[in-house]
């Protein structure tokens, strides 16, 4: 039988007991698990989400992938990912929520978040193993935040943006190696915008020139420089996100197969089953019946 619906919680209701925290809540990881004992796993959220592990062990899930818990691992997560953790005793840390438009006030270019790897939205590349120089700071950084919250002193949301940022910086910083020499920024901004027109455009564009075009660049040259980033075709690339997507409507008990066939462009029922087997290694059916 078919699980419930997956949740989507967005900031307000998430809040640690202060209403007037609309755009960010700091909390640590103790206490906003006490105090949202009845999160529904796995669930979404409207916002970033970010987790530090101190102590602890267990897994998490994000958008069907698992990874285990241990100490010096940041996790950052983007709106409408599904995600779940399932600890083994005990856990310590920091939580962060923080909405999508958090910076926009402070920023003139409303893009800059996406130019850290660690907020693409995919999965693997949200969660990072920090060095224990790069904890200490981001730890520090925690504490710092969940001071100014308390506080509550005149310009403190600035001050949480400035924090946020130097937080990003420095764990950008830490997964970066070597000097950002010019054709890597060209390849990170390449990337990205491809990565962004697949988002907009997955359920009607399926091909790779397609996107090429809009890129000015040749098929060959999109699809060698995916291969190089990514170690992977830019076809797989648009191909994982429709994926992706349909294990997200699977998800939802309440829409039968045939409908999430025709919202994803499939020409009938039948070739969804197949694309989806072919590459899930299971039947849809088999996929909603298994989701935990």
């Amino acid at each position: 039988m078919a699980k419930a619906n997956i949740p989507t919680y967005d900031i307000c209701s998430l809040v640690m007991g202060k209403p007037t925290q609309e755009d960010v809540v700091v909390a640590r990881f103790p206490e906003y698990l006490a105090a949202h004992s009845d999160i529904h796993f796995p669930h979404r959220h409207s916002f970033y989400h970010l987790a530090l592990f101190t102590s602890g062990s267990g897994t998490h899930t994000i958008d069907f992938e698992r990874f285990p818990v241990k100490p010096g691992q940041l996790y950052f997560m983007v709106p409408g990912q599904v995600h779940g953790w399932y600890f083994e005793g005990k856990v310590d840390g920091y939580v962060i929520n923080v909405s999508a438009g958090f910076f926009n006030v402070f920023l003139k270019d409303a893009d800059y978040i996406e130019r850290f790897p660690f907020l693409s939205g995919v999965a693997a590349e949200g969660v990072v193993e920090l060095t224990a120089t790069a904890l200490r700071e981001v730890t520090r950084i925690f504490e710092e935040m969940l001071q100014e919250v308390a506080t509550n002193q005149p310009f403190n949301m600035d001050m949480l943006r400035l924090l946020m940022l130097e937080l990003f910086i420095r764990v950008g910083r830490s997964t970066q190696q070597g000097a950002i020499r010019q054709d890597m920024l060209h390849n990170n901004l390449l990337l990205r915008n491809f990565r962004k027109l697949v988002e907009q455009h997955y359920m009607q564009l399926r091909l790779p020139k397609d996107y090429a075009a809009m890129l000015y660049v040749t098929p060959n040259y999109l699809n060698a420089f995916c291969q190089h980033m990514l170690g992977k075709s830019a076809g797989e690339v648009i191909r994982d996100r429709v994926l992706l997507e349909a294990k997200r409507l699977l998800v939802n008990a309440d829409t039968n197969i045939s409908a999430i066939a025709y919202q994803l462009n499939f020409a009938d029922n039948s070739y969804f089953t197949k694309f989806f087997r072919k590459y899930a290694g299971v039947t849809p059916e088999e996929f909603r019946k298994n989701i935990v």
